[in-house]
């Protein structure tokens, strides 16, 4: 909502070759009726906007016109922010500070279907998840993996289904599933949110 930071984002969209910027919003009310008669493939939205917050528009595109993949730009860095917002079925979390570095990259990984969140937040929630076990977060971020374990938790990271994956990696889909299970334990990873949020500290949402 801000138009210096709106200016901004718009010349640093349109100067990658591969995006088209269709549309910009001031305020949350516009950028839902703006969103549903475009039909963007990406819808790229704050989270404090005049009219419509940003969680709240988000829940409203996935209902309205799930297609689009959203993304909140924000200065939030709470978790509490992330969770909402992966909870109202963003795709990308990506913090104002670090747009110039990371936004490119976190809209090319959403738009191949994969989640992205900004490696600030994700470095949070791990440290935080290693002092709840009592490891270090050198543990946690790097454990022993086999290939096979990390090729196939990228790829469910990045939102291919077990039949996908094995087909992109020639084996069985019970493997994939044998892989999966033992790399989410080794991780101590138990859902596909907390899956993501490693992979994106990993760096794993660019590698593919």
């Amino acid at each position: 909502d801000h138009p210096i930071v709106l200016a901004g984002l718009s010349n640093l969209i349109a100067s990658e070759a591969d995006f088209e910027l269709l549309g910009v919003a001031l305020n949350g009310i516009d950028a839902l009726k703006l969103i549903c008669e475009a039909r963007p493939d990406i819808a790229l939205i704050d989270i404090s906007m005049p009219g419509l917050n940003g969680i709240a528009l988000a829940r409203r595109l996935f209902g309205e016109v799930p297609s689009v993949k959203v993304m909140v730009l924000t200065l939030h860095e709470d978790r509490a922010f992330l969770k909402q917002a992966l909870d109202a079925g963003v795709r990308g979390f990506v913090l104002k500070r670090s747009a110039a570095e990371n936004l490119a990259q976190a809209m090319r990984a959403v738009q191949i279907g994969g989640l992205y969140v900004d490696p600030a937040i994700v470095n949070l929630v791990i440290e935080r998840r290693s002092q709840r076990s009592g490891r270090s977060g050198s543990q946690l971020s790097m454990p022993e993996l086999t290939d096979r374990e990390t090729g196939v938790l990228k790829l469910t990271s990045l939102g291919y289904t077990n039949k996908e994956a094995a087909r992109r990696l020639d084996v069985g889909v019970k493997s994939v599933e044998t892989y999966k299970a033992r790399g989410m334990e080794k991780l101590g990873l138990q859902t596909r949110a907390e899956l993501v949020r490693y992979a994106a500290a990993r760096g794993w949402l660019a590698d593919m």
